[in-house]
């Protein structure tokens, strides 16, 4: 496959354009046009030879009726490519209230300045992460960190590689017989026939069971996890509020260890782009947002454990443990003067047997970004009506011929942001099916999904359709099994804090601070706690701001 391609559409300012882009032509296509058809048929054409587009660069100096016709027939041509709309300097603030909508709408993926000379590097990084964004979600990795051997890409390769992609780790899948098959099990051929074999640049070579076991090479973890001594904060879980206390409390000068049962960022990390988070204003990806927390915690001196989940927390005192805490995991104990619990939540399941037999074979729960890449012209469904869901939705009308969103609720006001809303709505290749429900469904000659059938709540009335994939984001399950009973739950399951304690479980008569539990010197944050607001910067912020809590505990407690 050739290089993929830029293309450029300008009627008055191609030179300039085709100046800036010209840093980008040692590794992409740059291909310069003066109008909308020609930018199509060149488009066509690349894609006709092998190449793939990955960027559309729209100058508004376009007659207006064209230019619309050109944003949107890019978007039919080729709908995983991205598209920028630039603006010279002369008509930057007018443009820029016409095209706001687009933006939010996500008809155009940014806006920006025309560069107004060289080196505009703001210009650039924009540009830059334009293009990161494709070459994660789209190309096919030219550097294979990860190489999964198998001779067909059944549930746990599809597990395997939706891991891979939430940590940011380029990887291919390859057949035993092909070239890079051999060259692997070459190099470990005692695991021929246990699939998949997974081959790493780390050194590992063998037969993969599990994400867990992955996840534990990749990181060059040992056979147990290794603190010395009492550090001053465990903190379980790594998804934005685990993370944002790794970075305050470690940046403060507490030891701060981590712990992540699987891959950092937690079920944040699964956003294709999340747009309303503060400081990006074209958006960031829940794993380019958590690989960046974790980088920025690892330099403060946080150390991360990968692949151990919690299983079990001895509170100060019990056990012959005076003084500190002890979290449990298979691969050994931590020693904590506090503790944060900030492990989130997990999907509920759907319930239908039927369904739950094809999972990882057209059946996902979660967005699973990389199986979306795998439903090319077919029909997604998706199940959920919360931000996450939504934004899986617009991911996966990237590659599916049509997408349907499928809530029990009459719409997505109730439950969803509106700027997401605002771009489902406007996205031809997106439909919305309130007051429905999934009951059933069933697999083709070869085992994938293939159908499904919808009730209405209201009516009981039923519909069968035809449907590749069927994505599973039905709202918080907290997962809270490893607490003892002494950190007292909600209902339905969460972490009381604060002033939702019962006032009997009050020291003093006196209320928990906001984050603390039941439990003196344990602390929550995130989607766990009960009332929680279930977003990425509620949740970061309660991580940040729980280490002042836990500064304040630890500056009562004897060194």
């Amino acid at each position: 496959m050739g290089a993929p391609a830029i293309v450029i559409a300008s009627a008055h300012h191609a030179d300039v354009l085709a100046e800036a882009f010209a840093r980008y032509e040692r590794e992409y296509d740059v291909c310069v046009v003066s109008d909308e058809v020609t930018a199509k048929a060149r488009a066509k054409e690349r894609l006709g030879s092998g190449h793939q587009v990955a960027l559309f660069v729209i100058d508004t100096d376009h007659d207006q009726d064209k230019l619309y016709a050109l944003i949107g027939g890019t978007r039919k041509a080729v709908p995983t490519a991205r598209r920028l709309v630039v603006s010279h300097i002369s008509r930057f603030r007018e443009d820029n209230q016409t095209f706001r909508h687009a933006v939010a709408a996500g008809k155009v993926d940014a806006l920006l300045l025309m560069p107004q000379g060289p080196r505009d590097e703001e210009f650039h990084g924009a540009v830059g992460e334009l293009l990161n964004e494709w070459n994660a979600t789209v190309a096919a990795p030219v550097v294979e960190n990860v190489r999964i051997i198998t001779p067909e890409k059944d549930a746990l390769t599809r597990e395997l590689l939706d891991y891979l992609g939430r940590i940011g780790m380029p990887a291919g899948v390859h057949h035993p017989e092909s070239e890079v098959g051999r060259e692997v099990m070459a190099a470990c051929p005692e695991d021929e026939g246990r699939w998949p074999v997974v081959s790493s640049l780390v050194g590992w070579c063998g037969h993969c069971p599990s994400v867990r076991a992955l996840a534990n090479q990749l990181y060059g973890r040992p056979d147990d996890i290794e603190v010395d001594g009492v550090v001053d904060l465990v903190v379980v879980g790594a998804g934005p509020a685990g993370l944002a206390a790794s970075v305050y409390a470690s940046s403060e000068g507490l030891s701060t260890v981590c712990l992540e049962a699987e891959a950092i960022g937690g079920q944040a990390g699964t956003s294709s782009m999340i747009r309303n988070y503060l400081g990006f204003p074209r958006g960031i990806s829940g794993m380019r947002l958590a690989q960046r927390a974790r980088g920025q915690a690892l330099r403060f001196g946080t150390r991360f454990f990968t692949g151990w989940p919690a299983t079990g927390l001895t509170p100060a005192g019990g056990d012959g443990q005076p003084g500190h805490h002890v979290v449990h995991t298979d691969g050994g104990d931590v020693h904590a003067r506090s503790v944060l619990i900030a492990t989130g939540v997990v999907y509920r399941r759907l319930g239908v047997e039927s369904l739950e037999e094809l999972v990882g074979r057209g059946v996902y729960y979660g967005a699973a970004m990389a199986a979306a890449r795998e439903l090319a012209g077919d029909h997604v469904v998706i199940v959920g009506g919360g931000n996450s869901a939504g934004q899986a939705a617009v991911h996966a009308a990237r590659f599916a011929s049509h997408v349907t969103i499928v809530v029990r609720r009459p719409d997505l006001t109730a439950t969803m942001s509106s700027y997401l809303i605002n771009e489902i709505e406007w996205n031809p290749r997106i439909t919305v099916r309130g007051s429905t429900r999934v009951v059933d469904g069933g697999p083709d000659d070869v085992g994938h999904l293939a159908w499904l059938d919808m009730e209405d709540v209201v009516s009981g009335a039923h519909e069968r359709v035809e449907a590749r994939g069927l994505f599973l984001l039905l709202g918080a399950a907290p997962e809270c099994g490893w607490l003892p009973e002494s950190v007292l739950l909600d209902d339905n399951g969460f972490v009381l804090t604060g002033r939702d304690i019962p006032r009997e479980r009050w020291i003093d008569d006196l209320p928990p601070t906001d984050l603390a539990t039941t439990l003196p010197g344990i602390f929550a944050t995130g989607d766990i706690r009960s009332g929680s607001m279930k977003r990425v910067a509620s949740a970061t912020g309660e991580g940040a701001s729980v280490v002042s809590l836990v500064h304040t505990w630890l500056e009562g407690q004897p060194a």
